[in-house]
């Protein structure tokens, strides 16, 4: 399961909606513990493709190592990515599955006419061949890191 809260979420929607018809990117920062992942920061990222930004994003190698520090020094995990699909629904693309990794987390969000619409979270197979979706629950409160929800006592 995916837990964000509203605000983050809005925070994606909006990013999508300004790009319209272009797709947004973003980096998904948080936490993890087994088959949970909180989204605690979304960032968002310049989509830096060249040709045709309403049916790709790309993040470059820069653009990812930046991602990695901004986690590092919120001391949290960079879980993954997440962008838009304009007037296409939110469903990761065989472009995405080919350019993906599988122990990352992708939220796709549908925008239409440029509203946003469905948000999805998905996991790449460890075979590299499917996406997988998984629950994604958008809470009124923001969520902790999992090791503060259930006590640095471990």
């Amino acid at each position: 399961m995916v837990r964000t809260s509203r605000e983050l979420a809005r925070r994606m929607e909006e990013h999508g909606q300004k790009t319209y018809p272009e797709e947004c990117c973003g980096i998904l920062l948080g936490s993890t513990d087994g088959d949970e992942t909180v989204i605690l920061d979304v960032v968002e990222i310049d989509n830096l493709q060249e040709d045709n930004r309403r049916r790709r994003f790309l993040i470059t190698p820069k653009q990812y190592l930046q991602a990695e520090r901004a986690a590092s020094e919120r001391n949290l995990q960079l879980l993954g990515f997440y962008h838009s699909h304009p007037d296409h629904p939110a469903i990761p693309s065989e472009f995405d599955r080919e350019h993906a990794l599988p122990w990352f987390t992708y939220i796709v969000l549908s925008v239409a006419c440029g509203e946003a619409k469905v948000m999805t979270a998905w996991f790449l197979s460890e075979s590299r061949d499917r996406f997988n979706e998984t629950p994604l629950s958008i809470e009124t409160t923001r969520p902790v890191k999992i090791e503060e929800e259930r006590g640095s006592g471990r």
